[in-house]
């Protein structure tokens, strides 16, 4: 009877999970709409109905996170929205507290700038603080932490007291210390953001999913030193000529440039009224566009 009862209960929670998931696909409103529902927001009533089956629920949850997120992401609404992305890691790291990946990828979706992602630093660091109170062992949360400080909120020396207190964990890599040192002192160059993201891509310690992320950074601070000569280029002309390049080819002929130009992945910069920029298909979509990230001198 027991066992029985048991299973019934992991029927039930999986009913909830799925009915969710399919009211959003099907039945529910459009992922840009405030009135999303989540059925169960409450971690402890889960923790309580999950009985054994916590680890399992975390799972699920985690899977349906990552669904929103995506399927938000790739929506056409005007204006996406994010509604049940905390929500649902909330309850994923409160089932599975050991559960690492949703601390750390779950940060990265809530920090994303919009429209890509909901633009939500502080709901991150909570995430993140969540996961240094269940695990006080890791140094990486306190790290993470600081990047969504440097990145997101360009509070470099918040960013930089948040590398130190990583690199005092017992186990952190011997290359936080210069890492909090350096963000203090030119926290907000772009040199500075190549050291921070080229210290990810070579440790082994961020894991592979980290090393691309930072490898894809990197491209993007390599296309913004791109752009700004570019730009100079373009610049030039028009105040030569007195009008604007309608394409590489007046600047190729004019002596300004040899070819048409290429982003890191290789998709051809773009010339609007001017000003240049990524194209609409490349993947290093969207640049960050606050502090560092908008063309400081070199």
């Amino acid at each position: 009877m027991k066992a029985r009862v048991v299973a019934l209960c992991v029927v039930l929670m999986g009913g909830v999970v799925g009915l969710q998931a399919l009211h959003e696909h099907r039945g529910g409103p459009p992922a840009s709409t405030s009135t999303n529902l989540l059925y169960v927001r409450s971690p402890e009533a889960m923790r309580r109905l999950a009985l054994s089956y916590d680890a399992l629920l975390a799972d699920t949850y985690w899977i349906r996170a990552v669904q929103h997120f995506g399927e938000t992401r790739r929506s056409t609404e005007s204006t996406n929205r994010y509604d049940l992305l905390f929500p649902l890691l909330d309850l994923t790291v409160s089932l599975d507290p050991y559960f690492n990946v949703p601390y750390q990828f779950g940060a990265i979706f809530l920090a994303e700038e919009p429209p890509g992602g909901p633009g939500r630093p502080d709901l991150a660091i909570a995430l993140l603080e969540k996961g240094l109170k269940a695990q006080p062992e890791k140094w990486e949360f306190a790290q993470a932490i600081g990047f969504v400080h440097y990145w997101s909120r360009q509070d470099y020396p918040e960013a930089a007291a948040w590398f130190a207190k990583a690199a005092r964990f017992p186990n952190a890599p011997n290359w936080m210390a210069p890492l909090a040192a350096t963000t203090l002192a030119v926290g907000g160059s772009r040199e500075s953001s190549r050291q921070l993201w080229r210290q990810v891509a070579e440790s082994e310690d961020a894991g592979d999913w980290f090393r691309r992320e930072a490898g894809r950074r990197l491209q993007q601070l390599d296309a913004m030193d791109q752009i700004d000569q570019l730009q100079r280029a373009v610049s030039s002309y028009a105040a030569r000529t007195g009008r604007q390049a309608s394409g590489w080819g007046e600047l190729n002929q004019a002596g300004y440039l040899r070819g048409n130009p290429v982003d890191p992945t290789g998709v051809p910069y773009r010339i609007d009224a001017g000003v240049v920029g990524l194209d609409r298909q490349s993947r290093l979509n969207p640049l960050p566009t606050a502090g560092v990230k908008i063309g400081l001198p070199q």
